[in-house]
């Protein structure tokens, strides 16, 4: 499958375009993994364990993705994009969208 952040594909062209497509998950940190973030952030730079957990969700969400355009019959995504919203103080929303084609080499 391929996934493009672009409108188009270099050496493809779009056949039919399928639609809308999305991956979604939320996820939470457990009570361990907070406190752990919250003694790191008192001595500032980056909390590896919200970017640990973020790196995978958004991995997540991509599969996701994928598996709904290969539902569609599409073979490729284009115009994918990421859109991420805290959902109460423990829990993280992404969110992988895009639009589903099938494409042939030119």
């Amino acid at each position: 499958m391929l996934v493009v952040t672009t409108e188009n594909i270099t050496g493809y062209k779009v056949k039919e375009v399928k639609g809308e497509v999305f991956g979604l998950i939320v996820r939470s940190r457990g009570l361990g993994g907070n406190i752990m973030a919250s003694l790191r952030s008192l001595a500032g730079g980056e909390i590896h364990e919200y970017t640990k957990m973020l790196e995978d969700a958004r991995q997540q969400a991509i599969d996701r993705l994928i598996a709904n355009a290969e539902d569609r019959g599409a073979n490729a995504i284009v115009m994918m994009r990421f859109d991420s919203s805290e959902i109460g103080q423990n829990m993280s929303e992404v969110l992988a969208f895009g639009t589903a084609v099938v494409v042939e080499k030119e």
